[in-house]
């Protein structure tokens, strides 16, 4: 089974979370923060006066249907109340729990509530959050100014970003969009150059030359010892299946880095030489010269 590298560590990313896995290992996970969860209150504030304004159509509807003496301003006043909790506590509820923790506005933003240790939020987790946003946070029942401010100073100062329902609820809300810089494939070794054309890489396959592409990339967010102990495992598992094997002294991730890099090249060979074929027996399809050549200039003719 081909080796895959582990997650790096949280320090080294920018993850923020704080979230560690059963394994005792540091997720790579940034927690969200004031801008992009009032993002996705704005998009799930549109998505429930939506469902505010199909339910008063029916509760209508419903109470024009019924007799004359049943219809009157206490049940009127019975509806709307239910509507209300069914807009503001059934609907983030309700989303959170069946659908991972995320809301339409969460979903459409990239983020996920979770429970303090990373795991799933229950329904318990979620009603709570739902009660609490809508007595003191949104639409804030319980002196709505006061409560404002004081859950926009609790998520600018909590280093999470947790607002008051998340603390209630023992929840916080992460990305799900892990940020990563990317990484070009490493360039071919002059002084290795002739052992790499040399090289035999019919049997390696794409599995294995990806989990190479992973950690060959990501190399420089990996601490010692597990930097040294994933390179020697995935060259183990290159070195089977390739020949001649490397001069001596050459490390392993040094190793691991040209073959990529020798793969690399000879992909782009490939394609090159099947583009030349295709642009002499079509030259129809080859592409346009940039800057736009007679041929381009004679295209809207």
């Amino acid at each position: 089974m081909n080796a895959q590298p582990p997650a790096p560590a949280t320090g080294a990313s920018g993850g923020d979370a704080g979230l560690v896995s059963g394994e005792a290992v540091a997720l790579d996970v940034r927690a969200a923060r004031i801008g992009s969860r009032v993002l996705a209150l704005l998009l799930d504030l549109v998505a429930q006066a939506g469902i505010a304004v199909v339910l008063v159509v029916c509760l209508s509807a419903a109470v024009a249907a019924f007799p004359a003496g049943l219809a009157d301003a206490a049940l009127s006043g019975a509806l709307q109340t239910v509507g209300a909790i069914l807009v503001l506590v059934g609907y983030p509820t309700l989303w959170e729990r069946f659908a991972g923790g995320r809301t339409p506005g969460k979903l459409a933003v990239g983020l996920r509530v979770v429970r303090v240790d990373g795991g799933p939020v229950g329904l318990r987790q979620s009603l709570t959050r739902a009660l609490v946003g809508v007595a003191v946070e949104w639409p804030g029942l319980v002196l709505p100014l006061l409560s404002w401010v004081a859950s926009v100073a609790v998520m600018l100062t909590d280093r999470r970003g947790r607002r008051l329902g998340d603390l209630v609820a023992g929840t916080m809300v992460v990305h799900t969009r892990v940020a990563t810089a990317w990484r070009p494939a490493p360039l071919l070794a002059p002084a290795l150059a002739g052992w790499a054309y040399a090289l035999d890489l019919t049997r390696l396959d794409d599995d294995l030359a990806l989990a190479v592409r992973q950690y060959v990339t990501r190399a420089h967010r990996f601490a010692e010892p597990a930097r040294s102990r994933l390179a020697g495992a995935l060259w183990a598992e290159v070195a089977a299946v390739t020949t001649p094997p490397p001069p001596a002294g050459v490390p392993q991730g040094v190793c691991l880095a040209t073959v990529l890099a020798e793969r690399h090249r000879r992909a782009t060979h490939r394609l090159h030489r099947a583009r030349a074929r295709t642009a002499t027996l079509w030259p129809e399809l080859a592409p346009a010269p940039a800057g736009g050549g007679p041929r381009a200039a004679g295209a809207g003719d």
